[in-house]
């Protein structure tokens, strides 16, 4: 499941996050701080590129430059005293993530698949039925958490298995696979295989969010990232998404660790570039003033009176379940429709 799904959607999954990251939140993502953010990115792409090559060092870099992007956007997103805290924490966690770096990206691997409830949760506020918010964010914290609890816990056991089946020519025994998933010495083992089992798991709701769940119920992100950029128009991403997909399918079947490498070096972007955005969710940076706030889910709007853009939270739960500072200016900045009302500091509506 793993790999038949990187294949068709791993691709196609970055580009479409990328669009409503960079949609939704372009008051977040604002210049100077996307270029410099671009830049940390791209140097982490090089050390993945060279991680094969060089081994620990690249692997080492790639972290202090992880830690650098967190750093930077709470540069640009705290002040004060939150930002000396960010700034403790973040260098911390590098020490403590250098010191067990192997252990590092396997936290990394399985939070980066976590990341959806965190945009889901955020969206959900347009939701104007208190009942209907809280039945979705149930349903989120199922997958996210209840499911993966059940499976680690070694409550289905008996139906687990690492057998590669249809993708044995691809991966062989499927050791990669279970490495890059399973803590450190335990990819061989039970505990192995239930990490294993739960990322596909994950990697697929993953896939479901970004793939079918987010461009359906949220068109604003998309038009606001068109209308920025508006030679990425929603078809030729598609179209690069899967072009890209059938040229991986040949790199996978020719070497499959090659493969995967140069994916998750061009994944970075995707993976990095979130984080900020997270920090500006979780701790209310002051960027979150500059969003805009989008229409409720299930209340009509000019843009909503279409049915592909009228959602609401009952078709929902049927379905698959001012830029920082000195930012805000430039393609990707806050236009003046888009830039008065916040978002994370709103209260919501009923309880």
């Amino acid at each position: 499941t793993a790999v038949i799904g990187l294949i068709l959607f791993g691709i196609l999954h970055n580009l479409l996050e990328l669009r409503y990251v960079a949609g939704r939140f372009s008051g977040v993502l604002g210049r100077p701080f996307l270029d410099l953010l671009v830049a940390l990115i791209t140097a982490i792409v090089v050390c993945r590129l060279l991680a094969g090559v060089v081994g620990r060092p690249a692997r080492l870099a790639e972290i202090l430059l992880g830690y650098a992007v967190i750093a930077l956007a709470a540069r640009y997103g705290l002040d004060g005293r939150r930002r000396r805290v960010a700034w403790a924490v973040v260098g911390a966690a590098a020490v403590v993530s250098s010191a067990f770096p192997a252990y590092h990206f396997v936290v990394l691997t399985h939070l980066h698949n976590v990341v959806p409830l965190f945009f889901l949760w955020e969206w959900s506020r347009r939701i104007t039925s208190p009942r209907g918010r809280r039945a979705f964010r149930a349903v989120q914290l199922l997958w996210v958490v209840a499911i993966p609890a059940v499976v680690l816990l070694g409550l289905v056991d008996g139906s687990l298995s690492t057998d590669p089946g249809i993708v044995r020519s691809v991966v062989g025994d499927g050791q990669t696979v279970l490495a890059t998933s399973a803590p450190p010495g335990a990819a061989a083992t039970l505990l192995g295989t239930r990490f294993l089992t739960v990322f596909a798991f994950m990697q697929t709701m993953h896939y479901v969010v970004w793939v079918a769940l987010l461009p359906r119920v949220a068109p604003d992100a998309s038009a606001s990232f068109e209308a920025r950029v508006p030679w990425v128009t929603g078809p030729r991403l598609w179209a690069v998404g899967f072009l890209a997909a059938a040229v991986f399918a040949v790199l996978f079947g020719i070497d499959f660790a090659q493969g995967k490498a140069l994916y998750a070096a061009l994944a970075s972007y995707h993976a990095y570039l979130e984080l900020p955005v997270l920090l500006a969710m979780l701790v209310g940076a002051r960027s979150l003033s500059a969003l805009p706030t989008p229409p409720p889910a299930d209340t009509a709007s000019p843009r909503a009176a279409s049915p592909s853009s009228s959602v609401s939270a009952a078709s929902l739960l049927s379905a698959p379940s001012a830029s920082f500072a000195s930012g805000g200016t430039g393609a990707l900045g806050p236009t003046p429709e888009t830039a008065a009302v916040a978002v994370a500091p709103e209260p919501e509506v009923g309880t």
